[in-house]
């Protein structure tokens, strides 16, 4: 028997830094986590609100609140969704929050040469809209399924390019993020001791994901040529009306003509 065999093996690898990969692997996994627990709501309930009715209103709300120049409807819609966002789990109210405090901070340090120059309207205005809107946007999102909100688009008369590109992307995302996370996997994996080369490898990871995103584009166009797919999206759920429907649209109506009365109200205050 060699004498090399016979011989203990003390292979020691040097240490190498791989902080690159290891975030890349959890923001992709936050990612995809993120997009299938979005899909997997809760079941709905005797009082729960149609995607429809929220889509339509959470829309409706952006538009009043980036239009209205009175501190009484835009503190009145703040309380509304502020209330709403209440009610929600715990882990969702941490997201929303956490979402609408980083865009309003940026909104403010934006701001805030314009107060310094003598205009703190709009550092006292902005802020507030942009949360507030963030808030109902985030809201509408964490609280309805992808496919609900598809749904909704149809029924809301949204073209069907739109739905269909919408459809497509989520789950391209999902699928090409498991494809990417594979790939840093293998790569994580492989690289053993100091690897210097570790950044020219990305780009080879780059390439592949390329080319799969090519392949599997290809195969969902075959396979939709083959089933017969024309571009029509149809919507095959039963549209049905909830008491949680009902109040969430008396709700939603009142802070539309508590709108139409503060602005008409201060309109002819200035005529």
């Amino acid at each position: 028997m060699p004498e090399w065999l016979l011989q203990s093996e003390n292979y020691a690898p040097r240490a190498d830094k791989d902080t690159f990969l290891s975030k890349s692997i959890l923001a992709l996994l936050g990612l995809i986590s993120k997009i299938r627990a979005q899909d997997t709501a809760a079941a709905p309930t005797r009082y729960a609100v149609n995607p429809f009715f929220k889509l339509v209103f959470t829309l409706t709300l952006a538009v009043l609140v980036s239009l209205t120049r009175e501190f009484a409807f835009l503190f009145a819609a703040l309380t509304y969704v502020l209330l709403y966002l209440c009610v929600q789990p715990i882990r969702t109210l941490r997201r929303v929050l956490a979402t609408g405090a980083a865009v309003t901070a940026f909104t403010f340090v934006i701001l805030l040469p314009t107060a310094l120059g003598g205009n703190g309207y709009s550092l006292t205005m902005m802020p507030v809209k942009v949360f507030t809107a963030v808030t109902a946007v985030n809201l509408l999102s964490h609280t309805s399924r992808w496919s609900e909100l598809l749904s909704a688009l149809k029924r809301f008369r949204a073209p069907d390019m739109l739905v269909f590109v919408l459809d497509i992307t989520i789950r391209y995302i999902v699928m090409l993020g498991e494809t990417t996370l594979e790939s840093l996997y293998a790569l994580k994996l492989r690289s053993v001791g100091r690897n210097t080369r570790k950044y020219n490898a990305l780009s080879g990871v780059a390439g592949s994901l390329f080319l799969r995103s090519r392949q599997m584009a290809e195969d969902t166009h075959s396979a939709m040529l083959c089933r017969g797919f024309t571009g029509e999206y149809r919507v095959y759920q039963k549209f049905s009306f909830t008491l949680g429907d009902a109040g969430y649209i008396l709700v939603n109506a009142g802070l539309i003509l508590l709108y139409i009365y503060i602005t008409r109200d201060a309109n002819a205050g200035i005529g």
